[in-house]
């Protein structure tokens, strides 16, 4: 048994961090303990920049998990990778740093009634977060495509964010094809609209990935931070949240206990220890404490598909002379591990990303038309994207037997946007470090279908104007550039993978909301001295790849505990 702390932190993932880092700094000095299921990931050469794409295949910091049988995917079961150690899963993606649209977070601010949640409040707090590097190569003229705004963002947060320091040779002129291709150009795809054809900023420096573990670095004395603690469940005395349980160790905590483990586990832990779908608790025999329907019921992600291209090697990036060499590749990483240098900081470290209105022909659809009013209107907001590409993706590692001598390729991705799915996370079994089954119904809405399809068919524009497709020798993967929607569906069923951006297990609301779980304080409703800040309340499915957002969920919760506690 152990007590003592004012504040208990379930995670150290992007969100838990940033609950920590926001209590630690406050005056009065709370004494907050973080549990971590996972270890330290204290290794320095697991942060080589250019081996973003592959830290997920390190089993120790992943959990592993994966989706149910999809029935719009051929039935296949789709990887649903979740990080495992310090950082959570800023540990193991891919480096993304996207905040989103300002409709994103105006609609966040609408639907549950509180203006912390609105665009500029927002902005104001990823200003505290981020230290953004604003360096361009110095062998290239990035200007034309690359323009921010100092007044959009930080300068001295703990998170270092910018672009690469060396570029592939094709970066430039594929945004140049972009642009004659009609797809609009965006100097800044953090500003708050991120419509048009961007340059990638990315959350590394110097060849040095950020982690959420840079915000727990230095913490001061009154945080705890213990590795190799899972939580299998919350201590509760009648119905208020007093402190947890941990591999057989009770921690108590004076004020709050904090779930941030994430959109897959934050219902697990919380089903486990009485609160949940009361009909899944009994049928495994756990006594139900507080009838919770909304638990596990509103999950969304977004989904994506990959267009490969063989290409010459003089139009190409180089990367054939680096990935078909191993000992290259090794001498690269000597370098990089002496002086955060050379290859492994410019191959797959800069790319194009854009994120794009699809056109009268997607929004006179029945499936869009058919969306209730309310949808529409955010749809139809001037930041918010209908779908998004990311271009000079390293599809090599991801595509079994990959030909050798196609290593002169290019890989664009395209993101499915605006879900109006809802999944399901489910109990299986009694036993609380048994995963939920999850089952994020991909493409099983028509509106999906649709936004698929014209996603897809817009993105082939690029792939087949004449600039692009004049050095396109082969197609490694892609469906034919007079593909059906039938035939454009089907290439998404055999490709679409999940982009593990889970949200909205344990969604935010307004009083009343019956698939609300916790109000727009993070309390749960029900449950005193009880919150979640992570993915998994976020009532809005964001238009960009969710680390930001999810650092800043935290950082948002712990400026309301701050204020409450008068901390």
């Amino acid at each position: 048994m152990a007590s003592g702390y004012d504040f208990i932190i379930v995670g150290s993932g992007p969100a838990g961090s940033a609950v920590a880092y926001g209590l630690a700094q406050s005056p009065k000095k709370p004494k907050i303990l973080v549990l971590e299921a996972g270890g330290e990931n204290g290794d320095r050469n697991l942060r080589v920049d250019g081996q973003r794409w592959l830290t997920f295949m390190n089993k120790d910091m992943n959990w592993g998990y994966k989706t149910t049988p999809q029935e719009h995917a051929a039935n296949r079961e789709l990887d649903y990778s979740r990080g495992k150690g310090l950082g959570g899963s800023s540990a193991i993606n891919f480096g993304v740093w996207t905040v989103g649209a300002k409709g994103d977070y105006d609609e966040w601010a609408r639907l549950v009634d509180d203006d912390a949640f609105a665009w500029d409040r927002i902005q104001a707090r990823l200003k505290q977060l981020e230290t953004f590097h604003t360096q361009l190569p110095a062998d290239m003229d990035a200007s034309k495509y690359v323009a921010p705004r100092a007044e959009d963002h930080g300068s001295s947060g703990p998170l270092h964010v910018g672009f690469a320091a060396k570029w592939e040779k094709d970066i430039l002129p594929t945004l140049g094809i972009f642009a004659d291709a009609g797809f609009p150009l965006n100097p800044d795809h953090n500003s708050g609209n991120p419509i048009g054809m961007s340059v990638l900023i990315s959350s590394a420096h110097k060849g040095l990935r950020s982690t959420a573990k840079d915000l727990l670095a230095g913490l001061p004395e009154n945080v705890t931070l213990l590795t190799g603690s899972p939580v299998q469940r919350i201590i509760l005395d009648g119905k208020k949240a007093v402190g947890v349980e941990s591999n057989g160790t009770q921690y108590f905590a004076s004020k709050e206990v904090i779930l941030s483990a994430g959109s897959l586990d934050d219902p697990r832990i919380l089903m486990h220890s009485g609160i949940g779908p009361a009909e899944q608790l009994e049928s495994h025999k756990i006594p139900v404490v507080l009838p919770s329907p909304a638990i596990g019921q509103g999950l969304r992600d977004h989904a994506f598909t990959p267009l490969v291209y063989k290409r010459t090697p003089e139009s190409g990036s180089g990367r054939a002379g680096f990935y078909g060499n191993q000992a290259a590749q090794d001498e690269a990483l000597e370098e990089w591990k002496k002086s955060g240098t050379g290859p492994w900081t410019q191959y797959a470290c800069e790319a194009g990303i854009g994120y794009f209105k699809l056109g009268d022909k997607f929004t006179s659809s029945p499936e869009y038309l058919g969306l209730p009013a309310s949808e529409q209107n955010y749809l139809n907001q001037d930041t918010v994207p209908h779908y998004e590409i990311i271009t000079h993706f390293p599809m090599h590692w991801f595509l079994p037997d990959f030909p050798k001598d196609s290593l002169d390729y290019f890989c664009l991705l395209v993101f499915l946007y605006n879900a109006q799915g809802r999944g399901q996370v489910e109990l299986q079994s009694s036993d609380p470090e048994v995963p939920l089954r999850f089952n994020p119904r991909f493409l099983e809405s028509e509106f999906d279908r649709r936004a698929a399809i014209e996603s897809l068919r817009d993105a082939l524009r690029f792939a087949e104007f004449p600039a692009f497709a004049k050095d396109t020798v082969g197609t490694l993967a892609a469906p034919k550039p007079d593909a059906t929607d039938e035939e454009l569906l089907g290439y998404w069923e055999q490709t679409i993978s999940s982009s593990w951006h889970m949200t909205g297990t344990v969604k935010m609301g307004k009083a009343g909301d019956e698939d609300a779980a916790v109000d727009n304080n993070f309390r749960f409703v029900g449950i005193d001295g009880l919150r979640v800040a992570d993915m998994s309340v976020v009532p809005v499915l964001p238009s960009c790849h969710t680390q930001a957002v999810a650092y800043l969920t935290g950082a948002t919760c712990a400026e309301k505990l701050v204020k409450e506690y008068g901390l």
